[in-house]
């Protein structure tokens, strides 16, 4: 009995699935769940696939198709599988349509004995051997009995998939005794983490190769222990997200790429690798070694998005406690409590006074980290640990000359790049395992330090106070232009890039506020947070005045949209965006851009940097600040209506809306 036991049982195995698109193939195979017990809510379910879907496909090539979500609505780890003559399209990078269909549904609160069943599934799905007698069984009891483990698969399929595989990558490091290790990773850490790892595992076997794979995903990770990394000849890693602990492969050649290659090319990465020790010698023994690394097939602005959104996150939690806290401090002891004196010494239990005291001096506190904690994890995105020294001091720096996150933000890709460039440098053995604890750290801390405090820092710091002299006097057309522009930012891509850009423009704004009630810091991020709010309250709206235009799963959606919204959480809004961009987005930023533009123009502020209608209290002219977020609400709500109902398939929609409210009222 293997881990995966009980994980699928006949009645989820559909032999003969004819969907006439994904969206169907989808619903069929939920409703096998649901009518197991396994699911409690389809369209709730399918909703979080949906979501799933909309992140990445889930096409792996080969005629595999692999949608999977963790659901509050899944009682436990559950397959369901169909099986299709004609194919379902899950934009496999390959093209083919996939005739086996697995759908993976994990509770949300999943523990590490249920991940390690999806993993371990995960991982057979790249075995030849199993999807060959998958696609050979004759009854849904045969294929419930390969999955859980309880029939081996028969060895013919193996030869009759990929013979030709093998030769190429064996020929270029035959008798080399070869060693490599990997790490593999994707943002879920459910599917694709663990098929890398196995993909990899077999193209290593076919070439004649040993390799160790460490897996960062949700099933727990088993480090790669420190003699098996010194001893490797080459590193891969197939990752989406960023690599933990990367420093450890300081020195070793490297082919970098994304976790999908891992799964459709592992053949070409060991090939690559192999072709990378060639380039340096015969192996780790070799002294010294020159890291390369193969091209990610990434642009440089993904992946310096990538950097900065890692930075922002990391932020944020600081951003949240602090300004939370100050806003608090303010509303219990009015904006005078900045100037208290300090807590230490001066505090008494019964004085509100000095509880306002204490909230602000610690969320003063807590703001200080700001700028240190982004350029860190700026820089750790870009490096890793070894990266974090130099980027935490170099935002320390930026903050002491008056630099701010603009100072952080330069801080922290300058630390990054300076130590990623010298990690790969070539260094004798004996050296090479203090590098990222005391070298690296040692002459990057010095280099960002002469950065910031001789080169760039003041500049940036003139800057800085010139945008905050601006924030301060703006009025009038100026704000309002400004509210706009913001509120566009804040809808267009909803928690993404050109989002996260505007928060931290806000967030880093509310820094520089001081304790000038209606200072233009305040308004910004007001009208940063009421552009936040509008997208998930319009789509919530929408989905109350014309159900029909929308689907039962996006119906459902809105429902949860109202409380998003209502906290600022932007977020909300992205299953209704991923279904139908070109008419959802648009609405979005139009309701926006109303709400931004209508706070800056009533001169609301708002010092707290989150919380929606939780901090209504916090906020300076507050209904005038209810009004514009809804207006901004029913601009969106119009809007979208509006385009979806020029939709020619309008009809079709509200016909489908019927269908499904006779099958509920039935039910």
């Amino acid at each position: 009995m293997s881990d995966t036991s009980g994980l699928i049982t006949p009645a989820l195995v559909d032999l003969h699935l004819a969907p006439a698109d994904k969206s169907e193939a989808l619903r069929s195979l939920a409703q096998r769940l649901v009518a197991e017990g396994r699911v409690t809510d389809l369209d709730g379910f399918l909703a979080d696939v949906a979501a799933r879907e909309a992140q990445a496909p889930t096409g792996m090539g080969d005629g595999i198709g692999i949608p999977h979500c963790r659901s509050p609505h899944v009682t436990r780890p559950s397959l369901a599988f169909g099986r299709s003559t004609r194919g379902v399209d899950f934009d496999a990078p390959d093209g083919r349509p996939a005739d086996l269909v697995f759908m993976i549904a994990a509770p949300a609160g999943a523990d590490d004995t249920h991940l390690r069943i999806l993993a371990a599934l995960a991982g057979r799905l790249m075995d030849p051997a199993f999807t060959g007698a998958l696609r050979e069984a004759e009854s849904p009891a045969a294929v419930a009995a390969l999955v859980n483990g309880e029939e081996a698969p028969a060895a013919a399929p193996v030869a009759a998939v990929d013979p030709e595989t093998a030769a190429a990558p064996e020929a270029d490091v035959a008798g080399g005794g070869l060693r490599l290790v990997a790490v593999t990773s994707c943002p879920t850490g459910i599917a694709h983490t663990y098929m890398a790892a196995k993909a990899l595992e077999l193209a290593a076997a076919r070439a004649g190769v040993q390799i160790q794979v460490e897996t960062q995903g949700s099933a727990g990770t088993t480090v790669l222990a420190p003699e098996v990394i010194a001893a490797a000849d080459a590193v891969i890693l197939a990752h989406d997200v960023e690599v933990r602990d990367r420093a450890r492969f300081a020195g070793k050649p490297t082919v970098d790429v994304g976790v999908k290659a891992g799964v459709n090319r592992a053949d070409d990465l060991i090939a690559q690798a192999a072709g990378l020790v060639a380039e340096v010698g015969s192996g780790a023994s070799a002294a010294p070694v020159t890291a390369a690394s193969a091209p990610t097939g990434e642009h440089w602005a993904q992946r310096l998005r990538k950097y900065l959104m890692t930075g922002v996150s990391y932020m944020i939690p600081f951003v949240a406690a602090g300004g939370l806290l100050i806003a608090l401090a303010f509303a219990i002891g009015g904006y005078r409590i900045a100037s208290a004196p300090s807590v230490l010494g001066h505090f008494d239990w019964t004085s509100s006074h000095s509880w306002a005291a204490m909230l602000f001096q610690t969320g003063k506190t807590s703001f200080g980290f700001l700028v240190p904690i982004l350029s860190g994890y700026i820089a750790w995105g870009i490096a890793d640990r070894a990266a974090l020294a130099a980027g935490i001091a170099g935002g320390a720096v930026s903050v002491a000359v008056g630099a701010g996150f603009l100072g952080g933000i330069v801080s922290g890709l300058a630390a990054g790049f300076l130590v990623l460039w010298m990690i790969r440098w070539n260094v004798p053995r004996a050296i090479r395992g203090i590098m990222p604890v005391v070298v690296i750290p040692l002459l990057s801390v010095a280099a960002v330090g002469f950065l910031m405090f001789v080169l760039v820092g003041s500049p940036i710091a003139s800057a800085m106070n010139g945008l905050t002299d601006w924030l301060n006097g703006l009025s009038g057309s100026n704000a309002i232009l400004l509210g706009v522009l913001l509120g566009a930012m804040m809808a267009f891509d909803m928690g993404g890039p050109l989002n996260k850009v505007a928060y931290t423009f806000a967030a880093g704004a509310l820094t520089t506020a001081g304790t000038t009630p209606d200072a233009g810091s305040l308004k910004v991020m007001a009208a940063v947070m009421a552009a936040g709010m509008t997208p998930p309250l319009g789509m919530a709206l929408a989905t109350v005045v014309r159900r029909r235009l929308f689907t039962p799963e996006e119906r459902e959606n809105g429902k949860a949209a109202w409380v998003l919204g209502a906290s600022f959480i932007t977020e909300g809004a992205i299953p209704f965006a991923a279904a139908d961009p070109l008419r959802v987005i648009p609405a979005n930023i139009v309701g926006s851009m109303t709400a931004g533009g209508l706070v800056m123009a009533f001169g609301s502020t708002l010092r707290a940097p989150h919380g929606g209608i939780w901090v209504l209290p916090l906020i300076g002219s507050p209904f005038l600040y209810l009004l514009a977020v809804a207006a901004g609400t029913v601009v969106t709500t119009a809007v979208v209506v509006l385009l979806k109902g020029l939709r020619k398939d309008a009809a079709p929609a509200a016909a489908d809306s019927a269908v499904d409210g006779k099958v509920l009222v039935g039910a």
